[in-house]
């Protein structure tokens, strides 16, 4: 399939690295172990070079679906672990950024659920500018488990 793609996007980078991140997702999808997905990479890396700039967008897709993959197999334990560390992260730069108003939204913030939206706040108390502007990102969250 690479040597495939390859003859067809000889002109074309940017449908290269398209159908180059389409074979890794092939890959993902069918289950395909992690090491058996970095061994057969190098090999697609090799039919399909990119420019470095491609190369780097690539490099963060195919990280972005493995952690889309590892999201979707992750057991019950292995969620209230990722939640309960994402916690003690939000509570920690909530602390550091916005002291006790940020403080105070860590019971809020403790009802939510979602590794996505708890990893998203996260990320977001580095550029939020007020505790207002971080409950934005979770307060429809809230009120929809309210209203179930």
């Amino acid at each position: 399939m690479a040597h495939l793609v390859a003859m067809q996007t000889k002109s074309d980078r940017l449908q290269r690295k398209q159908q180059k991140l389409a074979l890794v997702r092939r890959l993902f999808e069918q289950g395909v172990e992690r090491d058996a997905v970095v061994n057969l990479l190098a090999f697609i890396d090799w039919m399909l070079t990119l420019p470095l700039d491609l190369e780097r967008e690539f490099k963060t897709e195919v990280e972005q679906l493995e952690a889309q993959q590892r999201m979707q197999y992750m057991t019950s334990f292995e969620r209230i672990a990722r939640i309960e560390e994402l916690l003690k992260g939000i509570a920690l730069g909530l602390k550091l950024k916005f002291g006790t108003s940020g403080q105070n939204l860590l019971p809020e913030i403790e009802l939510l659920e979602d590794v996505k939206l708890l990893s998203s706040i996260l990320s977001a108390i580095e550029t939020a500018n007020s505790v207002d502007e971080l409950r934005s990102l979770y307060e429809p969250e809230i009120d929809n488990q309210v209203e179930n």
